[in-house]
C-alpha cells in the first residue's frame, strides 16, 4: 500500500490544529490530535506526537500542558498578535472610512485567522461594518499598490483627477467627472500619508514647482510611467511630519508663518496639532503666543473659528485679512 504523501506534512498539520483549534482557554488531547491528523490519512502514535510537540517548542512555539484530572491538555497560549491587537486591528478596519465594505469583511476575516477559532467567534460578534460610511471605490488597493511602486523606483505617475458633482440631467443626481477637462496628469509622487480617514498621495508638480496632495479615492486609470522622477529642492528637503503639520484638512494654501495668541486653557490643542516640542512664549495676562508655518485655507480658519474668542492671529497682515473675509463670508449666508 502506498505511503500517503501528506505523512512528511504532519508536524505542519500539527501546527496548524495548535493555531486554529487552541488558546489561554482551550487546549486538545494527544487523542484530539491523532484524530485530527486521521482526518486527512495521517498515521500517528502517541509517543510520535509528544515528539512533534516537543519539536515545535523547541521551534519557539509556546506550547504548555495543563492537567485537568487525569486528562493533559495542551495549548498554544503566545501568538504574534495578543487578542487586544487583533481587536485594535479589526477596530482600525471597521472604523476606516477609505476601505470598502467588502474589502472590510475580508480583511476582518484575515485578521480573525491571527489567533483561535474560539477567539475569532468572540471577535466576530463585535464586528459591524455595514452602516458606517465607507468608500465605494474598490480601485484604491491597486492605487496604493501602484503608488508605492512608482515611489520605490522612482517613476513618475500617470492618472486623472475626478470630484463629484451635482447632475440636474438624468435620473442619477451625484456624478463623477474628470477634473481640468479630462487633463492627464503626470507627476512625481513622494508619499502616501492618511488625514481625517483619508488616504492621499503628495506628489511634486514640475510645472507649477511645488507639491501638491490628491485623494487616492479620486485617482483614476492609474500608471507607474518609464519616466524618471523629477528631482527638486521641494523634493529632495520634503519631510512628511513638517508638511501634514502645515497643511489642515488637507486643503491647499498659501504657505506663511502665522504668529498666534492663544489662551493658556488651548494649550493642549496647539501640543496635539504641533507637538510638544513647539516653542511658546507665555504671558501674564493668562495667554501665549506661538508661530507656525501653516498653509492659509478656509480648513485653517474654521479651526481658528473654532476656538472663539480664545484665539488671534497676531501676524501676518495677510492672515488676519483672509480671516475677516472669512468670518464675512459666512456672516453673509445668514444676512
Amino acid at each position: 500500500m502506498a505511503k500517503n504523501p501528506k505523512q512528511k506534512q504532519k508536524l505542519l498539520y500539527i501546527m496548524k490544529f495548535f493555531m486554529e483549534k487552541t488558546d489561554d482557554d482551550y487546549g486538545v488531547t494527544v487523542a484530539d490530535i491523532i484524530d485530527y491528523l486521521a482526518e486527512f490519512d495521517i498515521a500517528a502514535e502517541r509517543k510520535s506526537i509528544y515528539n512533534d510537540i516537543e519539536c515545535l517548542r523547541d521551534f519557539g512555539f509556546d506550547i504548555v500542558k495543563t492537567k485537568v484530572g487525569k486528562i493533559s491538555l495542551f495549548s498554544l497560549v503566545s501568538r504574534d498578535f495578543t487578542l487586544e491587537e487583533i481587536k485594535l486591528l479589526i477596530d482600525a478596519v471597521q472604523s476606516s472610512k477609505f476601505i470598502t465594505v467588502k474589502k472590510s469583511r475580508d480583511l476582518i476575516r484575515k485578521i480573525e485567522r491571527l489567533t483561535s477559532e474560539n477567539q475569532a467567534k468572540e471577535l466576530h460578534r463585535q464586528v459591524i461594518v455595514a452602516n458606517r460610511v465607507k468608500h465605494s471605490n474598490e480601485e484604491i488597493y491597486r492605487n496604493i499598490d501602484s503608488i508605492n511602486r512608482a515611489i520605490n523606483k522612482k517613476r513618475k505617475i500617470g492618472f486623472y483627477y475626478t470630484n463629484w458633482q451635482v447632475s440636474r440631467t438624468g435620473a442619477r443626481k451625484l456624478v463623477r467627472v474628470r477634473r481640468h477637462d479630462g487633463m492627464r496628469y503626470l507627476l512625481t509622487p513622494k508619499a502616501l500619508t492618511w488625514d481625517d480617514e483619508n488616504y492621499y498621495m503628495i506628489a511634486y508638480d514640475k510645472e507649477a514647482d511645488k507639491l501638491k496632495h490628491f485623494r487616492v479615492d479620486k485617482m483614476e486609470d492609474i500608471s507607474v510611467e518609464d519616466i524618471r522622477a523629477d528631482s527638486a529642492k521641494a523634493v529632495d528637503q520634503f519631510d512628511l511630519a513638517v508638511y501634514t503639520k502645515r497643511v489642515f484638512g488637507m486643503y491647499g494654501g498659501e504657505t506663511v508663518n502665522v504668529k498666534l495668541r492663544f489662551d493658556d486653557s488651548l494649550i493642549g490643542v496647539v501640543v496635539d496639532r504641533f507637538s510638544d516640542k513647539v516653542f511658546i512664549m507665555p504671558h501674564s495676562d493668562g495667554t501665549f503666543t506661538t508661530s507656525a508655518e501653516v498653509m492659509l485655507s478656509p480648513q485653517f480658519y474654521g479651526w481658528l473659528f473654532s476656538f472663539g474668542d480664545k484665539v488671534r492671529i497676531e501676524s501676518p497682515k495677510a492672515a488676519k485679512d483672509g480671516f475677516c473675509d472669512y468670518l464675512n463670508s459666512v456672516q453673509k449666508q445668514y444676512s
